[in-house]
């Protein structure tokens, strides 16, 4: 593989994996603990990350457990889970968090569609613009002979291969993402 494709390979992995970070911290009717991925709270003046001061399960489809691991840190923690976009109330028993996830009204779950939607198209828009960046820097090369023409026009499809599959892939995560969201 030629070493522009598999940089341009590489630049779409990891917009895939930003778009997967990102549709886990969309809150769709059933419990998760990746919701949480996203949450700091203040910690001795460090703002830190939820999963690192705390364990996080779901032990039912609606419900997640947060058990901190210095349980002096419930309020901070519980008051970090109140002020986040999560929209969710914890309730806490001096030892562990528990929070029950409501199912999601209707209007909620069209808007999270359309964030869905738009966080979908910008990865789409993202991997177009790595390809034509492949593009760009292969017409360089054929314009500075280090490609011949042939070479450039294989190499251009194969790019524009590695940018339809990268699409599929996204309009696929799309479609479970809005399953998961419909899901009642």
């Amino acid at each position: 593989m030629h070493s522009t494709i598999a940089a341009c390979e590489e630049r779409m992995k990891k917009t895939l994996a930003g778009l997967r970070e990102d549709y886990a911290a969309l809150r769709t009717g059933r419990a998760s603990s990746s919701i949480f991925d996203k949450i700091r709270f203040d910690y001795y003046g460090e703002k830190t990350p939820l999963n690192q001061a705390a364990t996080i399960s779901t032990p039912e489809a609606r419900l997640v457990v947060i058990q901190p691991w210095d349980k002096s840190l419930i309020g901070e923690i519980e008051k970090a889970i109140r002020t986040s976009e999560l929209s969710l109330n914890p309730s806490n028993d001096g030892k562990i968090i528990r929070i029950a996830i409501p199912p999601l009204t209707e209007e909620r779950r069209k808007d999270l569609e359309k964030q869905a939607k738009v966080q979908a198209e910008q990865s789409r828009v993202a991997i177009r613009n790595i390809r034509r960046d492949g593009n760009e820097e292969l017409k360089k090369q054929l314009k500075d002979k280090e490609l011949t023409e042939d070479e450039e026009n294989k190499y251009s499809e194969d790019l524009q291969k590695l940018t339809d599959s990268y699409i599929k892939q996204i309009d696929t995560i799309l479609e479970e993402k809005t399953s998961e969201i419909r899901e009642v």
